[in-house]
């Protein structure tokens, strides 16, 4: 507001000084004359809560992956290193509960699927050995090929989106089928998304992008149609903070980041009425 009114002064003033000019030097006011005052700034949709979590010293190794389990109030962060913890768990307002020390050896990505009944968090971890029992598509640029699929996540509708980081790109098939339905890749001409998720509404998408130190709010296409990638909003890191994953709280809203540059996971938390309640 402050802004505002000291470019209104400052317009006003120099209005003023042509009329003057022109009364005493006997030059004439120019017969058309036009003054703008324009800016833009992006509305913040989130901000960084400082006080997430508690402690940082918690977090001794690089930061590769987190989920947050919105049923039990549980975020689970993995992270790579010699001699450290690979799981840390915390509430979703930051107190540090336990640590899981020889659960894997590299962790990768992390994810939380717990229902009333049961709780349970998987694991990717890329330093043990695995069988493959599930494979959909290959090695390529075409349609339903990959070049480091990064993160995969499933909206109400069944649809699954695959951040297909290498072809900077996001990838859309039905899930029971395995039908492609479509692709974005007009988001992405500077780097690929390396996460992608939800908000628990269903509207929006939150998606990482790893060298940019960038997250993008874009907009979810009706049921039936792929279309274009649009961004409603994004949120800059600081540089080479380097967000590798993210989740998105189920009830709250609240996104957290595993950033391996920065090795620590941040939170960021819905600011204004833009988003429906996250609650209903």
């Amino acid at each position: 507001m402050t802004r505002f009114w000291v470019c209104v002064a400052g317009a006003g003033f120099f209005l003023a000084f042509l009329v003057f000019h022109s009364r005493f030097c006997a030059l004439p006011l120019p017969l058309h004359f036009a003054f703008k005052i324009s800016w833009r700034a992006e509305e913040a949709l989130y901000r960084l809560d400082v006080d997430w979590p508690k402690y940082s010293e918690y977090f001794t190794g690089a930061t590769f992956g987190v989920a947050v389990d919105s049923l039990d109030g549980l975020v689970y962060v993995a992270q790579r290193g010699d001699n450290i913890p690979k799981v840390l768990v915390f509430t979703e307002d930051g107190y540090f509960l336990r640590a899981w020390n020889y659960t894997v050896d590299t962790p990768h990505g992390i994810f939380a699927a717990s229902t009333p009944h049961e709780q349970s968090v998987w694991i990717t971890d890329v330093g043990s050995d695995f069988m493959i029992l599930w494979l959909h598509g290959e090695n390529g640029t075409g349609p339903a090929k990959f070049s480091i699929p990064h993160s995969v996540t499933v909206d109400s509708d069944s649809r699954v989106w695959v951040a297909d980081r290498g072809n900077k790109r996001i990838q859309v098939f039905d899930k029971d089928t395995g039908e492609w339905l479509g692709a974005w890749n007009n988001c992405f001409s500077e780097e690929g998304p390396s996460a992608v998720r939800f908000t628990p509404d269903g509207k929006h998408l939150i998606v990482a992008q790893l060298n940019l130190s960038r997250l993008l709010l874009v907009a979810a296409p009706p049921v039936g149609s792929i279309g274009d990638c649009s961004v409603i909003s994004t949120i800059q890191l600081a540089d080479q903070v380097s967000p590798h994953l993210l989740d998105v709280s189920g009830k709250t809203g609240a996104i957290y980041v595993a950033e391996i540059g920065a090795k620590q996971v941040q939170k960021y938390v819905p600011v204004n009425s833009y988003f429906s309640s996250f609650d209903s």
